[in-house]
């Protein structure tokens, strides 16, 4: 059992989304974009004044969250899309209490 402590040099960190060697390309995206919204959605949270940007991005991604997590394939894809589902929620959920939906005239 040498092999087990000490891991063949073509083992090496491979940072990707993909673990189980199968291309998920629409997976892969969802969980991104999920990412992306939810990031969007909690940072414009920031600004009272962005309260329209953190409601719509925020719910947006929390939609895209939830279909990306029902499809998702492996693990990797399910943390980014806990990740960007909390961070919608949160963004939709300060951006309604500070304004909704509609910007400020």
């Amino acid at each position: 059992m040498p092999h087990v402590l000490h891991p063949s040099e073509r083992e090496r960190f491979r940072l990707t989304l993909n673990t189980d060697d199968r291309p998920h390309p629409v997976e892969n995206i969802l969980a991104v974009a999920t990412l992306v919204l939810g990031v969007v959605a909690f940072v414009s949270t920031f600004w009272v004044a962005a309260h329209a940007i953190s409601a719509w991005v925020g719910t947006l991604g929390f939609g895209v969250g939830l279909y990306s997590q029902y499809v998702s394939a492996t693990t990797p894809q399910r943390s980014l899309n806990i990740v960007g589902i909390v961070g919608s929620f949160v963004g939709a959920a300060l951006g309604i209490a500070h304004g909704g939906f509609l910007p400020h005239p």
